[in-house]
């Protein structure tokens, strides 16, 4: 397809969104809520199928951790957001003489990741339409099948309720030149794409939300209970093979611990190397040249252990590897988008958050980091110290940061990174961004102009 070709191609696909924006425009809360609860319940029914479309078709990635993601993300991302205004007057403070109206942006355009195929895809949906939108979603080349599975479910289920199917469309056969149109002639864009995708849709010429690289350091406190925190930091490194940008990626122990913390790891199914050649084995296997090979990107530990020629228990869930450097001096420092976590030792809390720091300037700044720790003074120190958005507390982050039933943070599949990840939000993105906000300011009851002394005094 040349770039004429293209470039009509997709505005083919933003006309028929605005046609389909128009009617929604006129659509009632009740109607919406309607909409945006079937989108979740139609990937929630067909959550095993997807996830196995998904597995088979980008090759990374546990089948049954897809379809607890499909399953989990539909239902708190609807919870999250049913029975909340997004039509009409959202606000009425008679105190402030204001009044909040909410309105739509019109068109979105989303990129979505071969990692997250199936769930970015119905979360931006469910957003867009929350907000009387349309979207155009550009799913990654290498899940394209299986996201165009959910949007055609989504679109069916839409239609069902007597609403037109092209408030949800996806692009068949992506490629960055048509993403990059979508992006240039869409409202809004969002881009939880890889970081070129990202910049893309940054330099779009539109209002866009990206996201930043993971690298998730997590730190343990002295006097935590390991028994209870390590199975965690276990869980949430090997999900879905280690795919999920929030999983954790370093266990920063207290020194005195770290012999008693390694044996409840391999307590619990973990492989824990401290051989330095064994190390470098798997160090060089996941990151030739310094980059991550993309053939271990979801793989699980057996494998990667077996292309670094290290044999290791068919049930390993993580292997472990014992770091003695940390920050630019060796890419373990790096995301590893696969079952392996790096090791670290201090001597004191400050050490243990410097270890983090030194990591995050390595990659993943602005993202997220996880603390296990009832230590409120240490928590404060890490949460001031750190350039990250998010501080996960006592929770596995690769399956709560994006929100969950347990914590406040909003549900979603987009986490926003701060000017720290070259971001427009520090924040979970959520259906709220995809509205606009008029205010009706009306003479503020009772006010007053203040004396010069008041202002200046």
């Amino acid at each position: 397809m040349s770039t004429e070709e293209s470039k009509a191609y997709v505005e083919s696909l933003i006309e028929k969104a605005q046609a389909a924006q128009k009617i929604a425009e006129e659509y009632t809360q009740e109607q919406v809520d309607q909409l945006c609860r079937a989108m979740a319940k139609t990937i929630y029914d067909h959550a095993e199928p997807l996830a196995k479309m998904a597995v088979e078709e980008t090759r990374m990635g546990v089948v049954q951790d897809k379809i607890n993601k499909n399953r989990g993300k539909a239902r708190i991302i609807w919870s999250d957001m049913k029975g909340k205004k997004s039509v009409g007057v959202l606000r009425e403070m008679p105190e402030l003489g204001l009044i909040e109206v909410a309105k739509p942006m019109g068109v979105i355009g989303a990129v979505t990741p071969t990692t997250n195929p199936i769930v970015t895809p119905m979360c931006n949906a469910m957003f867009a339409v929350k907000g009387r939108n349309a979207i155009i979603v550009c799913p990654h080349p290498r899940s394209k099948k299986c996201s165009a599975e959910a949007v055609r479910l989504m679109r069916e289920a839409i239609e069902a309720l007597g609403a037109p199917a092209d408030l949800i469309q996806c692009i068949p056969e992506p490629t960055v030149e048509i993403s990059g149109f979508v992006m240039k002639l869409c409202d809004v864009c969002i881009s939880t794409g890889g970081m070129g995708m990202v910049r893309a849709a940054y330099a779009s010429g539109k209002p866009a939300f990206g996201v930043g690289a993971g690298n998730v350091q997590c730190l343990i406190d002295e006097n935590v209970d390991i028994e209870k925190a390590v199975p965690m930091i276990i869980e949430g490194r090997r999900f879905d093979n280690g795919i999920i940008c929030s999983g954790e990626q370093t266990v920063i122990m207290p020194r005195g611990d770290y012999d008693r913390i390694i044996r409840e790891f391999e307590k619990n199914g973990a492989y824990y190397i401290s051989d330095e050649k064994e190390v470098d084995k798997v160090r060089a296997t996941m990151f030739p040249n310094g980059v991550m090979d993309k053939n271990c990107v979801g793989q699980s530990a057996v494998t990667v252990a077996a292309k670094a020629g290290i044999t290791v228990p068919e049930d390993t869930k993580i292997l472990v590897l014992a770091a003695t450097k940390y920050g630019a001096e060796d890419d373990l420092a790096k995301e590893k988008m696969c079952p392996v976590i790096a090791a670290y030792a201090y001597d004191t809390w400050e050490e243990g958050v410097a270890i983090a720091y030194a990591n995050l300037c390595v990659a993943g700044k602005g993202h997220s980091v996880c603390i296990h720790s009832h230590n409120r003074e240490h928590i404060l120190y890490a949460s001031e110290k750190l350039p990250v958005s998010r501080f996960l507390l006592n929770q596995i982050c690769a399956t709560s940061n994006g929100g969950s039933f347990f914590n406040s943070l909003s549900a979603t599949t987009t986490l926003g990174c701060g000017s720290w990840g070259n971001n427009s939000i520090s924040e979970n993105l959520s259906w709220r961004h995809l509205i606009n906000v008029s205010r009706i300011a009306d003479v503020k009851p009772g006010a007053t102009m203040p004396t010069d002394e008041e202002i200046w005094g």
